[in-house]
């Protein structure tokens, strides 16, 4: 199979997958699709709103929740189609039957896709660390968790997962690429464009798979040791309703931890070292890892917290 010579590969275009075998009908799976996207979009973007505009919600836990939503938006609107016409991704597929992706565009979505991944993380941990504080140390909750240092603490997170994404697109630039070169989704991600470089991958592989243990392997880790501290602590509490209580409010952030990782985790295992998987179970996967998410996180949080869901309410109601 020939590849593409260095000096072409600007021009280089990776084509897209959709589903296999359903091509005749990709324009009505499209309409779930569309569903999806307005649901993520609205339901974050309500839930921005509501946080925004009630003081009472100006609290470290609903401050976490925004961050999130911004996250799960921008995700959304990273695979859409955007005014940046070189990015045709899941609605362009499908709708249009836009199948080609430049080589920089592609990156491009790389790069931001993984970043807000990364950042999603990040933030799930950070709302860890508020449930921990909220149960553990509720006396002190107020004079740790202060607007400033929640600041501080989500600039840094975005930091970490820009610079260490970052070096993604540079490294894969400087390798030749095959002329065949179709991807195993409708959008592009390291794992998936590391497959059509005709060269030696050692470097990314192992670049890509530290990168993932030191931000999402770590993060997840932090998670899991909060929660048994938590579980720890509730079980101390004497009364049974206080107990039931206190771990009823992490229910859904658990829930949105689920959403997040288990998809993860299976796509990065899939895509490294089960290669001889079925490309539509990947396919599966990837729309679960990347759709699912956005959809459910407002979903979630908006049933379990009966603030929130008044307020919502409130709002539509009036």
């Amino acid at each position: 199979m020939s590849a593409v010579n260095d000096t072409n590969n600007n021009a280089a275009m990776f084509r897209l997958t959709g589903i296999p075998g359903q091509e005749d009908v990709h324009f009505w799976i499209s309409i779930p699709f569309c569903l999806i996207y307005v649901i993520s979009i609205v339901g974050n973007s309500i839930i921005l709103f509501i946080i925004k505009t009630d003081p009472s919600l100006h609290d470290p836990m609903y401050i976490f929740l925004s961050m999130l939503a911004v996250t799960d938006l921008g995700l959304s609107v990273t695979t859409m189609p955007t005014i940046l016409a070189t990015i045709p991704t899941i609605l362009g597929l499908f709708l249009f039957n836009s199948r080609e992706i430049s080589l920089d565009a592609c990156f491009a979505q790389m790069f931001f896709i993984h970043s807000l991944q990364f950042i999603e993380s990040s933030v799930l941990l950070l709302m860890a660390f508020d449930r921990y504080i909220a149960i553990c140390n509720p006396l002190r909750y107020a004079s740790i968790l202060t607007l400033p240092r929640i600041a501080k603490m989500g600039l840094v997170f975005v930091i970490r997962a820009v610079a260490v994404i970052f070096p993604l697109p540079f490294l894969l630039k400087r390798f030749q690429f095959f002329r065949a070169n179709v991807l195993s989704h409708s959008y592009c991600l390291h794992q998936d464009v590391m497959k059509l470089v005709c060269s030696d991958i050692t470097v990314n592989n192992i670049y890509g798979l530290f990168i993932t243990v030191i931000t999402v392997g770590l993060d997840s880790l932090l998670i899991f040791l909060s929660y048994v501290m938590i579980l720890k602590a509730a079980l101390r509490i004497t009364s049974s309703t206080k107990c039931l209580r206190a771990l009823n409010t992490c229910v859904s952030h658990l829930c949105a931890v689920l959403l997040f990782y288990m998809p993860e985790f299976s796509l990065t295992v899939i895509h490294r070292f089960w290669k001889s998987s079925s490309p539509l179970l990947q396919i599966i996967l990837g729309y679960i890892y990347l759709l699912i998410p956005p959809l459910m996180n407002p979903i979630v949080y908006s049933m379990k917290s009966n603030h929130l869901r008044a307020r919502i309410i409130r709002v539509f109601v009036k």
